[in-house]
C-alpha cells in the first residue's frame, strides 16, 4: 500500500518542507485596457444613491403616518432597515453585475505546484469520493494532498487506508481540535507556494483546479487569495436542501462575483479556496474561532491584499439536510462575521473599494434586526388588515428583486452552459427561497449576532 500517513500527532509544531522560491506576482501576465474598475465603482455607487433616494421620497408619506403610531425616530429606522437599505444594496448588486466583465485568462505556459488541504471529521460517506474527484482534474503540476483526519470516530482513517495516490499524505489527529487546527496542521507541511482547500464532502467538478489556479494568476498582481464556486451536492435530498441551492446558485455566487470586481471578496470560504501559502503563513494560519474563513480572509485584506472569485472553479459540497442544521449553520456564519469585525475593526476605515462591503456587512445586523423586530410583526398584522409595515408600499422592492433574481440566474446560466452543467429545474424552492427564506434565516442570524455579543458557549455544528 502506497499511503503515505504522517506521524499521529497531537498538536506541536514540525519543521516546513521546504517550499519552492516565494511566488512572484510580477511574473502575471498582462491584460488588455478595459473601463477602470474605479469609474465601475462610481457609477454603482450613483446608481444605488440615486435609487435609495427615489425610494425615500415614495416613502415619505408611509413614514409620516407610522411617526403618528411609533414616532419619527423608530419609523425612519424601520423603513431605513426594512426597505430603504435593502434597495440600495439591490440597485448596486444591478448596476455592479451589469459593469462586471471577467477579465480574460492568461496563457499559462507552467503551472505552479499546488498543495491541497483537506481537513475531515467523520467524513467515512464522502472522502473517498471527494479523492476520487481530486485524482480526475488532471492537474499540469505537482499536486500534494494532505488530509487531515481530525480526530474521527468513524471509519474515515480506515476508508483513507483503504487508497493509495501517488499524491496523497494523511495527518492522523489523535483527538478533534477543531477545523482550524487541522488546516494549521496541514500548513505547517504544505510544500508549494499555493495551498486550497477543500472540504472532505465536496466533490470537485472538471477543470476546477486549473480553472481556479488560472484564475489566481490572471487577476491582479495584488491578489493573494481566490475563492472558488461551491455548488450543492445533495440538492434534490429534500425541502430544505431544495430551497438552499437557489441560495448558492443565485445569492452566494452573485455577492462574491460582486465583491470580486471591486477587488475585496469577503470571504474565501474553507470549503474550496486558494492562498500564497507565504501570505497564510504570514497572517498566522487559521484563527481558532467559529467563523476561521471570514476571520482569515479579513486578516489577508487588512494587509492591502486582494481576494478573488472564480465562477467556474465549481465544487459541490453537502447543505445541511435538516431545518434545525441549517438555522445552527447560520448562526455559525453569523458568529463568525461579528469575530471579524471584533478581530480586524481597522477594515472601516481603509481607503479601497472593498471597503463599502465591510460597511455593507456591518448593516446586515441591523437589517436582520429590523427584520425581526418590525416586518415580521407587521406581516402578522397585515393579515389582520393592518397595514402599518408591510404593506401596498411595501411591494416597491418587488420589481427590483425581480430584476435582480433574473440577473443572477441569467449570469450563472450562462456559466452553467459554458461549464457543461444544466440548470435543473427548482420552481418550489425558488418560491419558498423567494417568499419564505428570510423568515426562517433572519431570525436565526440574530440569535447568532447575540451570541457571539454576549459570547455565550461556541458550538462548531455544521460548517
Amino acid at each position: 500500500m502506497n499511503l503515505q500517513v504522517l506521524e499521529r500527532i497531537h498538536a506541536e509544531p514540525v519543521a516546513d518542507i521546504p517550499a519552492e522560491p516565494p511566488f512572484d506576482a510580477a511574473t502575471r501576465w498582462s491584460r488588455k485596457r478595459y473601463v477602470p474598475v474605479w469609474l465601475k465603482f462610481a457609477i454603482t455607487i450613483a446608481v444605488a444613491f440615486a435609487w435609495s433616494v427615489a425610494s425615500y421620497a415614495l416613502a415619505r408619506h408611509w413614514i409620516d403616518e407610522l411617526s403618528l403610531l411609533m414616532g419619527g425616530t423608530l419609523a425612519h429606522v424601520a423603513i431605513i432597515g426594512i426597505a430603504i437599505l435593502p434597495g440600495f444594496m439591490n440597485a448596486f448588486l444591478v448596476a455592479g453585475l451589469l459593469l462586471d466583465r471577467r477579465p480574460p485568462r492568461v496563457a499559462i505556459g507552467v503551472y505552479p505546484g499546488i498543495t491541497v488541504l483537506v481537513a475531515a471529521y467523520n467524513e467515512q460517506d464522502s472522502i473517498l469520493s471527494t479523492l476520487e474527484s481530486l485524482d480526475k482534474q488532471d492537474y499540469p503540476a505537482p499536486m500534494q494532498v494532505l488530509v487531515i483526519n481530525d480526530g474521527s470516530t468513524d471509519a474515515t482513517m480506515a476508508r483513507l487506508r483503504s487508497v493509495s495516490y501517488p499524491w496523497l499524505q494523511v495527518l492522523d489527529l489523535e483527538h478533534n481540535g477543531g477545523k482550524a487546527n487541522a488546516l494549521n496542521q496541514g500548513l505547517k507541511r504544505a510544500g508549494h507556494v499555493l495551498t486550497i482547500t477543500l472540504d472532505g464532502d465536496s466533490y470537485l467538478y472538471r477543470d476546477a483546479l486549473r480553472n481556479l489556479v488560472g484564475r489566481f494568476l490572471s487577476d491582479p498582481p495584488h491578489t493573494a487569495a481566490v475563492a472558488g464556486a461551491v455548488l450543492l451536492r445533495n440538492s434534490r435530498h429534500n425541502l430544505v436542501t431544495r430551497v438552499q441551492e437557489w441560495d448558492y446558485f443565485h445569492g452566494i455566487a452573485a455577492i462574491k462575483r460582486l465583491q470580486s470586481l471591486f477587488q475585496g471578496t469577503m470571504v474565501a470560504q474553507g470549503a474550496f479556496s486558494i492562498y500564497r501559502t507565504d501570505v497564510l503563513r504570514d497572517v498566522g494560519g487559521w484563527p481558532e474561532c467559529v467563523g476561521e474563513d471570514i476571520v482569515l480572509t479579513w486578516a489577508i485584506l487588512k494587509r492591502g491584499h486582494r481576494v478573488g472569485y472564480c465562477e467556474d472553479a465549481v465544487t459541490f459540497t453537502n447543505a445541511p439536510t435538516t431545518l434545525k442544521q441549517f438555522i445552527r449553520q447560520r448562526q455559525r456564519w453569523s458568529r463568525g462575521l461579528i469575530e471579524a469585525f471584533k478581530a480586524h475593526p481597522q477594515l472601516l476605515v481603509q481607503r479601497r473599494m472593498s471597503t463599502l462591503f465591510v460597511w455593507w456587512n456591518l448593516l446586515f445586523p441591523f437589517m436582520d434586526v429590523v427584520y425581526v423586530l418590525f416586518f415580521l410583526p407587521g406581516l402578522v398584522l397585515a393579515l389582520f388588515g393592518y397595514y402599518w409595515l408591510a404593506g401596498p408600499m411595501t411591494l416597491l422592492v418587488l420589481p427590483l428583486a425581480l430584476v435582480v433574481n433574473y440577473l443572477m440566474f441569467f449570469i450563472q446560466s450562462r456559466m452553467f452552459k459554458a461549464q457543461g452543467l444544466k440548470v435543473r429545474r427548482n420552481p418550489v424552492g425558488f418560491m419558498m427561497y423567494a417568499l419564505f427564506y428570510g423568515i426562517v434565516l433572519q431570525p436565526g442570524c440574530v440569535v447568532g449576532y447575540l451570541s457571539e455579543l454576549f459570547n455565550l458557549r461556541k458550538r462548531w455544528g455544521t460548517k
